[in-house]
């Protein structure tokens, strides 16, 4: 773990107290920059074990949250055609099940009373002049007629409620609007006597038979995603139950704030169990093949409407819900098998990820003594406890699975390339105990490094408030330690600077104070708007630099023993990386259970003015 560290006989590291081991001292000098050889002995002292690079399908379990939700497609309002006074309200309250054709109001209307009157008049004009010579005067009437009836069936009468009209002979003062379809009433805005205008809402109708879920999809996750995919879910209100839907919508537009995507299933729900607003626990299960398909033998031979996935058949034919012509399964990246084999895949303790650089060390076949060499990789997705490889690797190789940390760090001590030292032929990483990370100062201790008094003078409330903001950070150094997402830790931090009054400044220490917040600010929305753990690890060295900045400059009040400023010239694949710290033991954020005490205090942040 610090190779730096050697002693003359076996013992503990005086760092992280591990075991230390022989140092193989083999003539490997004709052997290529990232390859080691060690003995039998070292090999078993250093418990290293291997695992062969292989071809198999893994499948990758995504979970997913959300809320069930109306199908937007079913929902429907009832509007007024016509002004008027709404003189009975059947339907008076929400959540009644309404049927098509079903009466929901009566309403008064001058102009629906004046067009059937029109239509009578015309009628009883056309009916007179029948017999008249006048050819040209009879089909002007009868026109008239004709006209009056559509303007009655455009204000909303059915053509039973006119010829109703027609057959009583006097127009009716009140007209009942019916539902155009079925469904639940989930909103009522009609209220009796009250006046309405053409296009008022007056109900608003969906049908719940079918519904929609909308979950929460990381973006780690889109690359098991695919529209048609079959997706399992459970509500709290039937525990144990599982339903199923089909992904009909991926959003294309991602939320910076929640780093997610929503994913939309198209569920049947016809005993009408799942209800809008309730919350939902799903999980999709995805195998992919090398380029990106899904497997998926239950699809195999099927075809499937490009608008409404649920909608399967096996063969080619239109969908009954929008008319679309069904495509083949094939078309939208399914597959039953993939042609090229399964993926390419090692152990997911195989390979050293740093940034953007995977390593792994493979042994060398066909050697004498047990020899390993360092490549880099280029890997793709995690499914469970595999990496998929999609280059760097071939079948049958054996990869090192456990003690590949030891191997590294005995590439550093003999300045070759390596997983921390890229480059190689640099003295050994580690921590050279207060020197400058790549300097050539003396060392210092803990006393000499001790950082000086605040530069501006501050009032209490700022440096409390400063102490808080140090709080918030202190939590995301301890989640990110401990190898947590650190993700409500994080947004913590955006809310503690962003309560910082700068009106308790003036002058000077305001200036400095508005040129410190224009980076600090942009650092930690960086932080709390990271997707992952890794990303996260990174944003945090800006935003320790620019909260030192401000501690420095203003001190701080908190509680408890003065903050340490640690550093690690390991962290950032070998830049170095600072960080902030209660107490005297090393607590690495960078690297957390892989490396915690990986580290030392250089400096001490004074809370005095």
């Amino acid at each position: 773990m610090h190779p730096q560290v050697r002693l003359p006989e076996p013992g503990k590291c005086p760092i992280c107290f591990m075991a230390l081991i022989p140092v193989y001292g083999g003539g490997d000098e004709d052997l290529g920059p990232r390859t080691l050889e060690m003995s039998e002995g070292a090999m078993a002292l250093a418990e290293i074990e291997t695992a062969p690079v292989e071809r198999r399908s893994v499948a990758h379990e995504i979970t997913m949250v959300g809320k069930v939700a109306f199908d937007e497609t079913r929902l429907a309002y009832i509007t007024a055609w016509v002004s008027g006074r709404l003189d009975r309200v059947f339907v008076d309250y929400t959540g009644v099940t309404v049927r098509p054709d079903d009466h929901l109001v009566e309403i008064y209307s001058p102009k629906l009373y004046a067009a059937q009157q029109e239509l009578l008049t015309a009628i009883v004009s056309a009916e007179r002049l029948e017999e008249s010579p006048l050819e040209l005067l009879r089909t002007s009437t009868n026109r008239t007629v004709v006209s009056a009836r559509e303007k009655l069936r455009l204000y909303g009468l059915s053509e039973d409620q006119i010829q109703e009209v027609v057959e009583r002979g006097t127009p009716d003062e009140h007209v009942t609007i019916f539902a155009p379809t079925g469904g639940i009433v989930v909103h009522k805005n009609a209220l009796k006597g009250m006046y309405v205008e053409e296009g008022t809402k007056i109900y608003t109708i969906a049908d719940l038979s079918k519904v929609w879920v909308l979950l929460d999809a990381y973006e780690s996750d889109l690359a098991w995603l695919r529209y048609g995919q079959d997706v399992e879910f459970g509500v709290e209100a039937y525990p144990g139950e599982t339903f199923h839907g089909r992904i009909a919508f991926i959003d294309p537009v991602l939320d910076d704030r929640t780093r997610t995507v929503k994913v939309r299933l198209n569920v049947e729900n016809p005993d009408l169990r799942l209800k809008p607003a309730m919350f939902v626990s799903a999980t999709a299960q995805a195998v992919l093949t090398p380029h990106g398909q899904v497997v998926d033998e239950d699809l195999a031979g099927k075809w499937m409407c490009p608008m409404h996935p649920e909608i399967l058949s096996d063969g080619p034919e239109s969908c009954p819900e929008c008319g679309m012509d069904l495509v083949p399964t094939g078309e939208l990246g399914f597959v039953v098998q993939a042609d090229e084999g399964p993926s390419l895949v090692i152990p997911d303790t195989a390979p050293l990820v740093t940034g953007r650089r995977a390593v792994v060390y493979v042994r060398l076949p066909d050697r004498a003594k047990p020899t390993f060499e360092g490549r880099e990789i280029a890997l793709g997705p995690r499914a469970g406890g595999w990496y998929v490889v999609h280059g760097g690797l071939r079948e049958g190789e054996q990869v090192v699975v456990n003690g590949n940390f030891k191997i590294d760090s005995e590439l550093q001590i003999r300045a070759k390339p390596s997983m921390m030292s890229p480059e190689g032929g640099a003295h050994p990483p580690g921590h050279q105990h207060g020197a400058a990370p790549g300097g050539d100062e003396e060392p210092r201790t803990e006393e000499d490094a001790a950082q000086e008094p605040a530069t501006l003078e501050a009032p209490p409330a700022f440096r409390e408030q400063l102490g808080e903001l140090a709080g918030a950070y202190l939590r995301l150094q301890e989640a990110l330690a401990a190898d947590e997402e650190g993700r409500a830790m994080a947004s913590a931090i955006v809310e503690a600077l962003d309560s910082i009054d700068m009106g308790l400044l003036d002058g000077a220490a305001h200036t400095a104070w508005m040129d410190i917040h224009a980076d600090l600010s942009p650092a930690a929305k960086e932080v709390a708007d990271s997707p992952d753990i890794e990303s996260r690890r990174v944003g945090l060295e800006p935003l320790t630099r620019d909260l030192m900045r401000a501690m420095r400059t203003f001190g701080y009040d908190r509680a408890g023993e003065d903050l340490g400023v640690f550093h690690c010239p390991m962290a950032l694949d070998g830049k170095g990386a600072d960080w902030i710290q209660a107490g005297a033991k090393t607590s690495n954020p960078y690297f957390g259970s892989a490396m915690l005490r990986c580290g030392s205090r250089t400096s001490v942040l004074k809370r005095e003015l």
